[in-house]
């Protein structure tokens, strides 16, 4: 969440910059308002609850003076001023939760470096790469979910009649070049990002820390029985591993990654791109997320996406990176890039890798701090994160781009060494 010291000194330079984002902002000003009557109450509560101490010492010094009478009178009047101090104190949380809802619902600030606009059309393509979108052959514009379930490679109907719409079954050579993907972005990864297999399940709390909740509760999988969410990514449970802890800022930045399967119902996108891979609800991916401090995150946010563009780039696929515009931001975004492959038989950009820069919001949230040699006090963390591979549509981009004209589809170089072949 943003922070609400930062609100309160700097009012007018955070409506400035939620205002980019394009958002209304009377949640943002019924916030302050709330601050203002908490911050009140507050005083309030503090100064009865001195006067009660101070009484109380009064009462005690009554009775070793052997002043009964009187010392009973005061206690009476301390036990009625405790008493309004506790409905006091029950009101002041009362308003400190209501500020803290508000403010779980308040996006993050945009980067200054964020370009300014409203939605996906004003995002900007800073650059493209190995894609010339009218030199496809006749071959490589068929789509996979038709040419795929031909080969036996993925079965859709068979996945519907188990789960419903919107999920995918690989098969034979399609599941090993799934499974090779995965390994393909885990070993890219492992020179200096530590591999975890975190829980696919979480708390409410978890899901809350990254901003999945409130805000997109309709996305997500939930199993209300035991109070647990399917996680939507492993940035997840990855960015809450340290929550509560004190990091020490010799040890940053931390660098993860994880392999997982993700859970998404996709309720948002009322039935867009739901042909064969372009839009699951169930799909595996490899994520590298980073703990770092303010001063390092522009270094690794510009490193996560260094990788995130080598590893397509090395399968040998068109892409572009995308720097995302202030109005299309993610509710938590500080500042994003996207990374989007081109998938000549779908005919369309699809977004691999969401390159992110979280600021400090993740971390009030999931209470990340660190601890700064030689200075008092502690720190709020940097959240950073990316898709190293997301299996799904690197595969249908893939097995596009490399049909040959038999059917068969030939591997990339980097590919072969994990399924001991060069063709599918």
């Amino acid at each position: 969440m943003i922070d609400l010291r930062l609100l309160r000194s700097e009012h007018e330079m955070v409506r400035a910059a939620l205002a980019r984002r394009g958002i209304d902002l009377a949640e943002l000003e019924q916030v302050m308002a709330l601050d203002e009557q908490h911050c009140s109450f507050i005083s309030q509560r503090d100064e009865m609850r001195h006067q009660v101490r101070e009484l109380s010492q009064q009462v005690g010094q009554l009775k070793r003076a052997g002043c009964h009478d009187e010392a009973d009178a005061l206690a009476a009047q301390s036990r009625e001023q405790g008493e309004r101090e506790r409905a006091l104190t029950a009101q002041t949380d009362v308003l400190g939760e209501k500020v803290r809802e508000l403010l779980l619902r308040i996006p993050n600030l945009p980067s200054c470096d964020a370009p300014d606009g409203a939605d996906e059309s004003d995002n900007l393509v800073l650059r493209m790469h190995g894609v010339d979108v009218e030199a496809y052959a006749p071959h490589q514009r068929v789509p996979h979910w038709e040419f795929a379930v031909e080969a036996g490679w993925l079965d859709m109907e068979r996945a519907a009649k188990l789960s419903g719409s919107m999920f995918a079954m690989f098969r034979g050579s399609g599941a090993a070049l799934a499974r090779a993907l995965v390994q393909y972005g885990l070993d890219r990864n492992a020179d200096c990002y530590e591999e975890i297999r975190p829980p696919s399940l979480v708390h409410t709390e978890v899901m809350v820390s990254t901003g999945q909740l409130p805000k997109f509760a309709e996305d997500a999988y939930c199993l209300e029985r035991d109070n647990l969410w399917a996680i939507p990514t492993a940035e997840v449970p990855l960015t809450s591993l340290a929550s509560g802890e004190i990091l020490d800022e010799a040890d940053l930045p931390v660098r993860m990654m994880a392999h997982t399967s993700c859970y998404r119902r996709e309720a948002g996108a009322a039935g867009r791109d739901t042909r064969g891979l372009l839009r699951v609800h169930e799909f595996d991916k490899v994520e590298i997320l980073a703990y770092a401090t303010s001063e390092q995150a522009p270094i690794v946010h510009e490193e996560i996406l260094e990788r995130a563009e080598l590893a397509v780039a090395d399968l040998g696929l068109g892409y572009r990176v995308v720097d995302i515009c202030a109005g299309d931001l993610g509710q938590a975004h500080h500042r994003s890039w996207d990374v989007e492959v081109y998938a000549p038989g779908a005919a369309q950009w699809l977004e691999v890798s969401s390159v992110s820069w979280y600021s400090d919001y993740q971390a009030r949230r999931a209470n990340l701090r660190y601890r700064v040699a030689g200075k008092n006090g502690t720190r709020y963390l940097h959240t950073l994160n990316g898709s190293a591979l997301a299996v799904p549509r690197v595969w249908a981009a893939l097995v596009e781009t490399y049909r040959q004209p038999d059917g068969t589809v030939a591997l990339p170089e980097v590919l072969q060494p994990y399924l001991g072949r060069s063709v599918l």
